[in-house]
């Protein structure tokens, strides 16, 4: 049995789910997700709990089963408390800026990058060299900051670049020089 997939999800106060068939709809204080699941897995809600169970023990269930869960687990963390992505820009000159709903990145580019944000995600600059993405769909918000982070990668000679909060760059020794 899937040590992750039979753990029971607890639903906290305000968060509704609907199963319709193989789709799992999520309501909650800051919106509502929808998840269409393998059909072989079972949703079950009791009290304030949901239960996933699979059929039978194929290689193929038993990963779905753990998956069907941890998806589900994800859709009520996004509705009660939202995801965020933190990004930081390292470099002499390099800096992000809000215009309206856009973000703009001076990245040492001839052109400053533009990036839309896409439905569901909100983008927050509290300083000039970091980048706050949020939103209440997980895979939605790494999306996006791999996206952003993939517009300039740190390269491992100076570490410049764009790199999440807590990334450790893997630095590389530069030219041995003369002798």
């Amino acid at each position: 049995m899937s040590r992750i997939g039979k753990k029971p999800i607890s639903l906290p106060a305000g968060v509704k789910v609907t199963v319709d068939g193989n789709t799992v709809t999520v309501q909650g204080p800051k919106g509502t997700l929808t998840q269409a699941l393998p059909e072989e897995i079972t949703i079950t809600q009791e009290d304030n709990q949901i239960l996933v169970q699979r059929a039978n023990d194929d290689k193929q269930q038993r990963s779905f089963h753990g998956l069907s869960r941890a998806l589900i687990a994800n859709m009520v963390e996004g509705v009660t408390n939202g995801f965020e992505k933190k990004l930081e820009l390292v470099g002499v000159g390099y800096r992000a800026q809000m215009q309206g709903k856009k973000l703009v990145i001076s990245i040492g580019f001839s052109h400053p990058v533009e990036v839309d944000a896409p439905e569901g995600i909100e983008f927050e600059v509290p300083a000039p060299t970091r980048i706050t993405i949020k939103g209440i769909d997980k895979q939605l918000v790494g999306n996006t900051a791999a996206h952003i982070r993939a517009i300039r990668k740190p390269e491992p000679y100076k570490g410049k670049g764009i790199k999440y909060e807590n990334e450790f760059i893997r630095r590389k020794a530069g030219k041995a020089g003369g002798k």
